[in-house]
């Protein structure tokens, strides 16, 4: 999502009507959307609030590795 654009550019015309708002802005860095992403699938899967925690971090940091192992420089960061 934050690299794409979308199927009829609808995440380029959430982006752009999301601005420079905090939307806006975490939809702009993977980082960070990486991090809001993660929240629902670590706390579905955790059982504990430990768990939760650790595997909401777990799956934005997978997600990043892999975003930085595919990445091939197309980013300016």
């Amino acid at each position: 999502m934050q690299a794409e654009d979308g199927p009829f550019d609808l995440i380029f015309k959430l982006r752009q009507f999301a601005g420079d708002s905090f939307i806006g802005k975490l939809m702009d860095c993977f980082y960070c959307l990486s991090i809001w992403v993660a929240v629902l699938p670590g706390f579905y899967f955790g059982n504990g609030w430990i768990e939760k925690i650790t595997l909401w971090l777990a799956f934005s940091g997978g997600a990043i590795l892999l975003e930085k192992l595919t990445d091939k420089g197309q980013r300016a960061h």
